[in-house]
């Protein structure tokens, strides 16, 4: 039996404008996201508007594939995936 890592990337063009949608989504998969790691600072004292989200994923792929396709649903969201077997 092999083991599998599963991230998903997340470029949020317009953090000001969809992070709450997106922020929902996430919330409502909370039980799938065993790591998230954001980023949106330029400088210590400036948020970009644009964010980018790593999500280490556990649980069933099924229910990835859904949380994934939500997050798609959203305008200004892009998402791309990483999968690494061992």
């Amino acid at each position: 039996m092999s083991n599998e890592i599963k991230i998903l990337g997340l470029n949020i063009f317009d953090r000001v404008k969809e992070a709450g949608l997106a922020q929902q989504i996430l919330t409502k998969y909370a039980h799938l996201i065993k790591t998230r790691l954001g980023f949106h600072e330029v400088t210590e004292d400036v948020c970009s508007r644009n964010a980018i989200i790593l999500l280490q994923l556990l649980g069933e792929p099924e229910e990835c594939e859904k949380l994934e396709s939500e997050l798609l649903q959203i305008g200004g969201v892009e998402v791309q995936h990483m999968s690494f077997k061992f």
